[in-house]
C-alpha cells in the first residue's frame, strides 16, 4: 500500500465560531505532506463522494479526526461521512482492508472544561468513558489508536492556552509526518 499523506478530516458546522478548530485546521494546513479535508466545506448538502474519499484515505497513513465533541461524539456530517465511506469490505471485515494498520489520531475540543468531566462533574464521568466509540471504530478497522489530542473549554481558553495547545498539535503532527517526508526524498532521490 502506497501511504502518501496524512489525511485531516476536519469537520465543524460552525468554523466561524471556532478559532481553536480553525487554527488547528490551518496548522494542518501548513504542514508538508498533510492533506486537509474540509468536510462541512466540501459538503455542505452532505452529498458525499464516497469514491473520492475512498481515494483520499487509501493513500493516507494516518487519519485525523479533528473536530469538536458535540453531544459526546462527533459532528453529524463527519459520522455520515463514516457511514457513506467506512463500508464492510472496505473498512473492515477482511484481512487487506484498506484502513488496516493505518493511525487513527483524534484531536478535538470540548465545550466544557475538564473538571465537568468527572463523578460529580456536569457530564457525570471521565471524558475517557466517551472515546469507546472512536476507540472501537479505530479496532474493528484494524487501526492503531493514537493517544487523543484534547482541548477542554476551547471556548473559554485563554490565548497562551491555545498557542500551547496549537504548538502540541503541530509537533506531533511533524513527528508523523517527517517518516512520510524522509520517504518521499529517498523515492526521488533513486528517480534520479
Amino acid at each position: 500500500m502506497n501511504k502518501q499523506h496524512i489525511l485531516v478530516l476536519y469537520a465543524h458546522p460552525a468554523p466561524h465560531r471556532s478559532p481553536v478548530n480553525r487554527r488547528l485546521a490551518d496548522a494542518a494546513r501548513a504542514t508538508p505532506g498533510v492533506l486537509v479535508q474540509d468536510l462541512y466545506d466540501t459538503y455542505p448538502d452532505f452529498d458525499i463522494d464516497a469514491e473520492r474519499e475512498r481515494a483520499l484515505v487509501q493513500d493516507a497513513s494516518l487519519l485525523v479526526f479533528l473536530h469538536p465533541i458535540r453531544w459526546y461524539g462527533m459532528p453529524s456530517l463527519l459520522k455520515e461521512w463514516m457511514d457513506v465511506v467506512m463500508v464492510p469490505g472496505w473498512a473492515y471485515g477482511k484481512p487487506d482492508s484498506v484502513l488496516r494498520g493505518k493511525g487513527y489520531w483524534l484531536v478535538a475540543t470540548t465545550g466544557s472544561g475538564e473538571d465537568a468531566y468527572r463523578p460529580g462533574g456536569l457530564h457525570g464521568r471521565p471524558f475517557a468513558d466517551f472515546l469507546a466509540p472512536f476507540e472501537q471504530t479505530a479496532a474493528l478497522c484494524g487501526m492503531d489508536w493514537i493517544a487523543p489530542l484534547v482541548m477542554h473549554g476551547a471556548a473559554q481558553a485563554g490565548e497562551p492556552a491555545v498557542d500551547a495547545h496549537i504548538a502540541e498539535f503541530t509537533r506531533r503532527l511533524h513527528a508523523y509526518a517527517a517518516p512520510l517526508q524522509a520517504a518521499r526524498a529517498a523515492q526521488a532521490q533513486a528517480q534520479e
